[in-house]
């Protein structure tokens, strides 16, 4: 690898760190235990794994490591979620969801795809967004309040 396509990888880096912590701003701002560094962290090391495959030219392996990430970060989010009170309540179901959401950020960073990459940055941060909204919290409770309880 040439330092040019070093300096290229590094650039997708400091992306994949900036989208990342931008999905984990929302969290970290909520106390939320996953935050920007988990989320920078996540959609980092995807981004550096896609790119390096991408380096080797070889499509095959470009599809193994990209499936391994998606697997990887599927066992991560499992870990994530917990459940209490008897196992009737679960936590951490939007926290894994966006994790692994994250990491195909970083895939996509790895790819070249910077357009798909921010994008999905800005509906993730929207979707984590929503959660703190009047309307949505209203709305919420009425769905959830319909007198069949």
């Amino acid at each position: 690898m040439t330092y040019q396509n070093e300096l290229i990888v590094l650039l997708k880096i400091i992306i994949a760190a900036i989208l990342g912590a931008a999905i984990g701003y929302d969290r970290e701002k909520h106390g939320r235990d996953a935050g920007i560094r988990t989320y920078s962290a996540v959609c980092v090391g995807a981004a550096i794994f896609t790119s390096l495959a991408a380096h080797l030219g070889d499509t095959a392996a470009i599809s193994r490591v990209v499936a391994n990430i998606v697997v990887g970060i599927g066992f991560l989010g499992a870990g994530i979620i917990s459940r209490d009170n008897g196992g009737r309540n679960s936590n951490g179901l939007t926290t894994s969801a966006t994790v692994w959401c994250t990491a195909a950020v970083g895939v996509t960073i790895g790819l070249n795809e910077y357009i798909i990459a921010a994008g999905t940055t800005a509906v993730l941060y929207f979707i984590l967004a929503l959660h703190h909204q009047p309307w949505y919290v209203k709305w919420k409770k009425s769905i959830h309040h319909d007198g069949n309880e």
